[in-house]
């Protein structure tokens, strides 16, 4: 679940009710992900997809059906496996810098356009 949606969706991976953290993610996004959710503690289900184009996708969800990818970011509840709290920016694989200042990242953007 992207950051920016707060509703949480809810699925069957498995046979297992899972609180459905992203849907249609690359591997690599599905690997990072996975990482950080059983660092965690989460237990982690994954779910694969084939389209008619023949490209995997991947749903990743949690068994912890209270799970929320937004509140978990935004309260700072995650850390890293360096031990960092995980930052938007860090979720969303935009950095590895652990900056706390997550507000920053859009007017680095805007400044680089200039």
């Amino acid at each position: 679940m992207p950051l920016n949606k707060i509703k949480r969706t809810f699925g069957e991976i498995d046979g297992i009710k899972c609180s459905i953290v992203e849907k249609g993610i690359s591997e690599e996004r599905m690997g990072f992900l996975k990482e950080l959710l059983e660092h965690n503690g989460f237990g982690v289900k994954i779910s694969e997809e084939i389209n008619a184009d023949n490209i995997k996708s991947f749903t990743i969800g949690v068994t912890d059906i209270l799970f929320n990818p937004v509140y978990s970011v935004y309260e700072r509840t995650l850390k890293s496996i360096d031990g960092f709290k995980v930052t938007p920016a860090y979720w969303n694989q935009q950095t590895t810098v652990f900056d706390p200042r997550y507000w920053l990242m859009k007017r680095m953007k805007t400044i680089r356009k200039a």
